[in-house]
């Protein structure tokens, strides 16, 4: 099913404007000393942003609003997502597998994941937090994306992995602007990928892999934890901008609204039940419940990872907590 098609930036621009009948399309844009999602217009088209590692917003708040009342009923025209980097595609793994269970699965969130497709793109070069390939995750889609799309010069490549991709590249191919790519582009990609690879390796040479980040997480003692959950304010932007942080609350109003919430462990009172008992009282135990969950128990319920070495939580902490300095501290502990 993998077709490629290459085609100019000028005409790629022409078919996306073909699609704004049929699909709200958004990419990355810049905004102001950030990148981020944007619904796409005649207007932005132009400032598109290609394979720039991760915008600020996480691929989830797609599926999975910070606030969403799912007694409405679903936006009924499709999305087009560009610029998807594989760590928010690896992300969404763990969230279909928690929300697609096929046994009682998430309709509100099957719809909208159901009636998107995703364009996923190559990073062609790392920000100061990124660590995807230390945790297993390639940094060029490898799966989950209906597209992928390198810019190369005034080139733009296009490959289908899905029916859904390949049905929307039928659509560009009967413009009969497109050709398949040459050997020498597609070389370029290749060594591209190989470069990035290495330069994050590079980069990230002294961390900790997943597993063995979990197994410190799971029997470190409590004075390293200390020292970092001092800096921590209990403001959530560490889950909020996480691309696999999926806990919510439910919440009633008047009118049969049900509201669903974005929570976080690191909320006061996340854990807090009847007669106020509440195991994550403290903020310490907080702290290490974020980690616990993402290297430890979810690994043991589910297939996919919960840390696709994205940086966003290290990058929106407003305390300044970079937690891969706090798993190096927990390596060196380890070897005393």
């Amino acid at each position: 099913m993998r077709s490629q098609f290459l085609l100019t930036r000028k005409h790629w621009d022409e078919a996306i404007f073909t699609f704004f009948n049929e699909f709200n399309v958004y990419a990355p844009i810049q905004k102001w000393d950030f990148i981020d999602y944007m619904l796409i217009d005649e207007k932005n088209l132009n400032a598109v942003i290609y394979n720039h590692p991760k915008p600020a917003t996480p691929l989830k708040s797609f599926f999975l609003p910070v606030k969403q009342n799912v007694n409405l009923k679903q936006e009924k025209r499709d999305k087009i997502i560009m610029g998807v980097p594989a760590c928010d595609l690896k992300g969404l793994e763990l969230l279909d597998e928690i929300y697609l269970d096929k046994d009682l699965p998430d309709t509100v969130y099957q719809y909208q994941r159901e009636h998107t497709i995703l364009i996923g793109t190559d990073c062609h070069q790392i920000l100061e937090h990124c660590h995807c390939t230390t945790y297993g995750t390639d940094p060029f889609p490898n799966s989950m994306q209906d597209l992928t799309l390198n810019s190369i010069d005034d080139m733009i490549i296009l490959q289908s992995f899905t029916e859904k991709g390949e049905k929307l590249l039928s659509k560009i191919n009967g413009y009969n602007k497109t050709t398949e790519p040459p050997q020498d582009i597609l070389d370029t990609i290749n060594q591209s990928r190989k470069s990035i690879v290495d330069e994050l390796n590079q980069k990230n040479k002294l961390l900790p892999d997943y597993k063995e980040t979990g197994n410190l997480v799971k029997h470190s003692n409590g004075t390293v934890w200390k020292k970092f959950a001092e800096n921590c304010v209990s403001c959530g932007a560490c889950a909020t901008s996480c691309p696999t942080c999926t806990c919510f609350l439910f919440i009633d109003r008047p009118g049969f609204e049900k509201v669903r919430n974005i929570d976080a462990c690191q909320f006061p009172g996340f854990e807090r039940v009847a007669a106020g008992e509440d195991p994550l009282h403290l903020l310490i135990n907080r702290f290490k419940n974020r980690y616990m969950c993402k290297y430890v128990l979810k690994t043991a319920k589910y297939n996919s990872i919960a840390c696709t070495g994205c940086g966003r939580c290290i990058e929106a902490c407003i305390g300044k907590i970079n937690k891969n300095e706090l798993f190096l501290e927990l390596k060196e502990k380890e070897k005393v």
